[in-house]
């Protein structure tokens, strides 16, 4: 993926997951590395996804794995969630240190 705005940089994504088309349902679990920067800082941190969808409805939890920040990103904690606007994500991310 790549970021743009004060969430620059790009990551990678291992992903498993299970969807039924017919009742727009399913989930899915990944763990994402991010490299680049939070508001001007720089380092890396990791995302943990865990994630539903109830008959189109989604349920997100994606959270920074504790202690998993590097560079001037050390003690990051935050989640985010993604919104899908126009086949676009968009992604909201709320973090303090």
């Amino acid at each position: 993926k790549v970021f743009q705005g004060d969430l620059a940089g790009t990551s990678v994504v291992e992903m498993i997951g299970w969807m039924d088309k017919q009742s727009a349902s399913g989930g899915y679990v990944a763990m994402e590395r991010f490299t680049g920067s939070v508001a001007g800082r720089s380092g890396s941190f990791v995302l943990q996804h865990a994630s539903t969808m109830d008959r189109g409805t989604p349920a997100q939890q994606i959270t920074v794995v504790p202690g998993s920040g590097t560079g001037e990103l050390q003690g990051l904690r935050g989640s985010m969630t993604i919104d899908v606007v126009e086949k676009q994500h968009r992604c909201t991310f709320v973090c303090t240190w």
